[in-house]
């Protein structure tokens, strides 16, 4: 199933409307996973420092990192929907984080801007992903760090579905979200090797990829 080729550059989309509430109350659902994931961030992180969270979705991750210190968070999603969800829960959680709308392959940010970077389940959706690579180098200042985590193309089903199994969802959403990433999810998604060809096409003076049975973890350093 190894795909070495690039798909054109397309539009990108937003997910909307009654779709985006429905994905913003499946992953409520599964909140510890945000919040092991921002007190593992935050352990890495010092004092002050600025972090953008790059399609972050309804903000769970934003919302827990801005809970456990002085962190400077921003959050950029082009979905309207979700900045807007993710707006109003920073307010009901009683934190600051500046969720924006913008495409991450044109981000609303100065260059030299943040210290850690973030994309977690969503590189795959973007629709010029060497061109949000080359954004995330741009906002990133000089010695900061960029993590991508996505789904692997070739997570195998069985693979996939035992991991869809422990993020707590009920029965519906589970038999949902599994058919959902088998046939529509993982076709967007990129392998290793279409990974190391889009990194060969920016700046990033250190990249690190590993891959396990279903994701492939990215970090990149300028």
């Amino acid at each position: 199933m190894t795909t070495t080729a690039l798909p054109r550059a397309r539009k990108d989309s937003g997910m909307e409307g009654k779709s985006a509430k429905w994905m913003a109350d499946m992953m409520g659902k599964s909140l510890d996973r945000w919040v092991e994931l921002a007190q593992k961030v935050a352990g890495q992180l010092p004092p002050g420092s600025a972090v953008l969270d790059v399609a972050p979705g309804p903000g769970y991750f934003c919302i827990e990192l801005a809970k456990l210190g002085s962190y400077a968070v921003s959050g950029l999603d082009l979905s309207h929907t979700l900045v807007e969800i993710a707006s109003k829960k920073a307010v009901e959680a009683g934190v600051s984080v500046d969720f924006r709308r913008g495409s991450a392959s044109s981000m609303p940010f100065a260059d030299d801007t943040f210290d850690f970077l973030l994309c977690r389940g969503a590189f795959k959706q973007f629709g010029q992903p060497v061109g949000a690579l080359q954004e995330m180098y741009r906002v990133l200042k000089p010695g900061g760090r960029g993590v991508i985590k996505d789904l692997s193309r070739d997570a195998p089903r069985r693979s996939l579905n035992q991991t869809i199994n422990t993020w707590g969802l009920p029965l519906f959403d589970r038999i949902l979200t599994k058919f959902s990433f088998q046939f529509l999810v993982r076709k967007d998604a990129y392998t290793k090797d279409q990974f190391q060809m889009m990194l060969a096409q920016t700046k990033f003076r250190r990249v690190e990829i590993e891959q396990n049975d279903i994701d492939i973890d990215i970090s990149m350093w300028k």
